[in-house]
């Protein structure tokens, strides 16, 4: 079996992609042609599907695929196509099987692949609703790290007694008050949204990865038709918040979200995740992921979105593999700029900020 066991499927593909994906019971938009395209776009790497057939076991898994010496670390130092690494697509993802076989085999074929194609580490990004981190811990050194929520969208009366009391007044309030929510694909609402994103990215001090280019949300309006769509907070006709929820498979996920500072006492996020359950329920998706904190702690955004779900949070977790562990080391000692940390993978870490 060895390394024919796993067949790379590439962008251009992407029909054969999509069929491979949904071929999988429990497949998630985060795994879909139409959701890495954009983020290919926006300059993450070069996505590709790795498919593996075996032993009663089969799987795949999506990652970004990157060239090392596109590092700002490595310009000039490494000629472009000598070595890669790979990381999980902005989300979650990770190795999703189906089978009872051993994963013994998938991890030789799979080591041995992308050793052959010069990839040097992986970084992962498990999916909290697939849960299927657990089952990897033979392939990757995985380290849990926090909570994500989770909405059960059963019907609307689980959606409401789930949520906490002091956030359905939230949700009253803004009711009350006249917030008005819709849905919809527009490219005039994407820009809506685009503009209170990236007002609320400023606020926040975002890094520059977190602001995206006008190609970026025109491939989710496009790639991912029927798969994403905006909601929108207005009040008197004027947009406050909104947020991009992207969704396959019955599960519904809550994606970016931004809104208008001068309006959040009126609560229009709020409002939006509800009406986005309820929207949800009503179309056939069972869970509604809002994920967690920021560095998975619980911070206050992590208390925002708990006040959602009584119910038991997710748990979330990462994976590191190294696949040639020479080159790994090699890369490591030329980062002299900097002092050794936990960052993964190691050679990719951020440089030290001098203060002014």
């Amino acid at each position: 079996m060895g390394e024919n066991a796993i067949r790379v499927i590439e962008l251009s593909c992407a029909q054969e992609w999509d069929r491979i994906v949904r071929s999988f019971e429990d497949h998630d938009v985060y795994s879909l042609s139409g959701y890495v395209k954009a983020f290919q776009i926006h300059g993450d790497g070069q996505p590709v599907l790795f498919y593996y057939e075996g032993g009663g076991l089969r799987g795949f898994n999506v990652a970004m695929k990157r060239d090392i010496a596109q590092d700002p670390h490595f310009s000039g130092r490494l000629a472009p196509g000598t070595w890669f690494d790979l990381a999980t697509p902005y989300g979650y993802g990770g190795w999703l099987l189906e089978g009872s076989g051993d994963t013994e085999e998938l991890d030789r074929a799979y080591s041995d692949k992308c050793a052959a194609e010069h990839i040097v580490s992986e970084f992962v990004r498990y999916h909290p609703v697939w849960n299927n981190a657990e089952r990897m811990e033979q392939m990757y050194q995985v380290v849990y790290l926090g909570s994500t929520i989770a909405m059960d969208l059963q019907d609307a009366d689980t959606i409401w007694s789930n949520i906490v009391s002091k956030n359905r007044n939230m949700i009253r309030k803004a009711e009350k008050s006249g917030v008005i929510v819709t849905q919809g694909r527009e490219p005039e609402r994407f820009a809506a949204f685009q503009r209170m994103y990236n007002e609320t990215m400023r606020k926040d001090r975002a890094e520059a990865y977190y602001y995206f280019e006008d190609a970026f949300y025109e491939s989710i309006r496009t790639d991912l038709c029927g798969n994403a769509q905006v909601f929108l907070a207005a009040y008197e006709d004027r947009p406050i918040a909104g947020a991009i929820m992207i969704y396959a498979n019955g599960r519904l996920n809550y994606h970016l979200s931004g809104s208008d500072m001068a309006y959040r006492p009126l609560a229009p996020t709020n409002l939006i995740l509800y009406r986005a359950a309820l929207w949800g329920s009503e179309n056939g998706y069972k869970t509604f992921h809002l994920g967690g904190g920021l560095g998975s702690q619980e911070d206050s955004l992590y208390k925002f979105k708990r006040a959602f779900y009584r119910g038991e949070p997710k748990r979330f977790a990462i994976g590191k593999k190294i696949f040639l562990r020479e080159i790994y080391q090699e890369l490591n000692a030329a980062r002299s700029d900097t002092p050794e940390s936990a960052f993964f993978p190691e050679y990719r870490r951020p440089a030290v900020q001098s203060e002014e």
